[in-house]
């Protein structure tokens, strides 16, 4: 049902993501609004790393709702405000996807809705119909 994959006339990823992501069959697709590292109560942890992992349980929350896992993730898109904290990211990320490279883009942006947030995480997952 999906396939990563890396061309072999296409530069290696960088890290733990794939260039693509085929997606075939009839499917269940879900598009994942970006998730921050907004609490359930409305608190925001101050750390970074914090931040990450809240971020991973939002986006997860969103997939097991829909009856999905990562492993459905077909492609996700990360916004950081700190370029330093790529290195962190990825840690975390290969951790949290336990091996699943699915397509991914990372950007460093100058800010996000809030001043106090410093990561967000777009998804696109696709389930077998």
């Amino acid at each position: 049902m999906i396939e990563v994959f890396d061309p072999p006339n296409v530069h290696r990823p960088a890290s733990a993501y794939s260039q693509g992501a085929l997606v075939t069959g009839p499917a269940r697709w879900l598009h994942i609004s970006g998730q921050v590292g907004v609490c359930l109560d409305g608190s925001v942890p101050e750390g970074v790393a914090e931040q990450m992992e809240q971020t991973w349980d939002n986006l997860f929350a969103v997939l097991a709702h829909a009856g999905m896992t990562h492993r459905d993730l077909v492609k996700i898109t990360v916004f950081l405000v700190d370029q330093r904290d790529v290195k962190l990211w990825r840690q975390i990320r290969d951790r949290r996807m336990q091996g699943h490279a699915c397509a991914a883009t990372l950007l460093i942006v100058h800010g996000l809705a809030s001043p106090q947030l410093m990561c967000e995480i777009e998804g696109i997952a696709c389930q077998p119909a």
